[in-house]
């Protein structure tokens, strides 16, 4: 059986569903034998309140500044539309979130944009119907120009990307150009010579690529920089070393895009009989808890994930006191993360 609606309580009442709303929301301005027979319809039914129906009702779950008659009180939500469950990067960025709207007042509802897409569906659609009051996306969205509908009605923070956004978004980002230069100077401050890039894609891997490639040509003519196309995923990872290590001119070094990529290096060269770091080092970024396993102990970048998420929910609760305004641009400084997977190369230390 279904469960029972707002107007199943509002029939077994004899109400409307608007005076059903007003006692739910416990108003003052409902009669003692009115509210007492929704209570009891509603202990009758088994009726429990849908939040997300409340919202949709009242169209908007902040208080609205201007008194309107029956208008709503309830806490304020924020979207949170994300672009990759699978990233675990983005852990530490929802946790940063969370904490800073949690501690103001705020609600975080997640959505999967990616699984959106896959039906055919606006991924900031629901937080449009629902009446959201702001809206944070993480990670990177195909098409950055469709958040201009939502922006023209909320604020909108986009966290962890680096795509053009529209006009009055805030974006907030760690620093990849500068945490690939790190990666860089500390390879070749090893000795490293041949140092191969196992790039991604989106603006995020491009700035990490430009990083390392821009340190490689710094450090003289006589430093190889390889680039091998990758997927930013543990299996991409695997296949990219493999086919680096059929190559004459092989890397003593591997920076990988991402920590996942950077787990199938080192699951390569295990099978491949090479020790890491002794015959090659192998350096992430983002530094997510898969890279602090004991076991892995992957040096990398740390990409500041809770910082970024912390600066986009200020952003957030800054636009929502203040709206409109010009978007800005926060970069949050990267620390690189030296741990057991870089040495220098066998030719330095024999």
């Amino acid at each position: 059986m279904r469960p029972p609606t707002i107007r199943d309580v509002a029939d077994r009442a004899g109400v409307s569903k608007s005076l059903v709303s007003l006692v739910l929301r416990g108003s003052d301005q409902v009669r003692a034998e009115k509210r007492e027979a929704v209570l009891r319809a509603v202990r009758e039914l088994g009726y429990r309140p849908n939040a997300a129906a409340r919202s949709l009702s009242e169209q908007r779950t902040l208080p609205d500044p201007r008194p309107r008659p029956g208008a709503g009180t309830g806490a304020p939500v924020v979207g949170v539309l994300l672009h990759d469950l699978r990233n675990p990067w983005y852990v530490d960025l929802l946790d940063g979130l969370n904490s800073l709207l949690h501690a103001s007042g705020l609600h975080m509802l997640l959505a999967d944009a990616r699984l959106h897409r896959r039906v055919g569906q606006d991924p900031a659609g629901p937080f449009l119907d629902l009446g959201a009051d702001g809206l944070v996306v993480v990670g990177t969205l195909p098409d950055p120009a469709a958040l201009e509908t939502v922006a023209a009605r909320m604020p909108v923070v986009v966290a962890g990307a680096r795509e053009p956004v529209p006009a009055g978004v805030d974006l907030v980002a760690n620093d990849d150009e500068r945490g690939a230069r790190l990666v860089t100077e500390h390879l070749v401050g090893l000795g490293h010579r041949r140092i191969a890039h196992l790039a991604g894609y989106g603006a995020v891997a491009d700035l990490r690529r430009r990083g390392f490639e821009a340190t490689m040509r710094a450090a003289g003519p006589d430093r190889a920089a390889l680039v091998e196309a990758g997927d930013m995923t543990e299996e991409g990872g695997y296949r990219a070393l493999v086919r680096l290590l059929a190559r004459p001119d092989r890397p003593t070094a591997v920076f990988a895009v991402n920590d996942m990529t950077a787990v199938g290096v080192l699951s390569a060269a295990e099978e491949l009989g090479l020790r890491v770091p002794r015959d090659l080092s192998v350096v992430g970024y983002d530094n997510t808890g898969i890279s602090r396993l004991r076991h892995v102990w992957l040096t990398t970048v740390d990409g500041a994930g809770h910082e970024v998420g912390r600066h986009a929910a200020r952003c957030l609760l800054d636009r929502l006191e203040r709206p409109g305004g010009e978007g800005r641009l926060r970069l949050a400084p990267p620390v690189l993360e030296v741990r057991g997977t870089t040495a220098p190369p066998p030719a330095v230390t024999a």
